[in-house]
C-alpha cells in the first residue's frame, strides 16, 4: 500500500512482487483510509438538493386497493 500511496504503478507492484498480472496484484490491495480520504476531498457534493417522492392521490389510492 505504501508504493500504491506513493504513486508508483500498480504494474510496477506487480512485477516487484513477482506477480503474472496487475489483476492478481489488485487482489491484495486495499484501500487506505488516507486514500479514501483523498479520493473524497477530489469530489464535490452534488449541487441539487434530494427530495422525498410524494406519490399523488391517484397512486395512493391504486396502492390501497391492492
Amino acid at each position: 500500500m505504501e508504493l500504491l500511496e506513493a504513486g508508483i504503478a500498480t504494474e510496477v507492484i506487480a512485477l516487484f512482487l513477482g506477480h503474472e498480472t496487475p489483476k492478481t496484484t489488485h487482489l491484495y490491495m486495499e484501500a487506505s483510509l488516507t486514500m479514501k480520504k483523498q479520493a473524497l476531498e477530489k469530489i464535490s457534493p452534488p449541487k441539487s438538493k434530494r427530495s422525498s417522492f410524494q406519490p399523488d392521490e391517484a397512486v395512493l389510492r391504486f396502492l390501497e386497493n391492492l
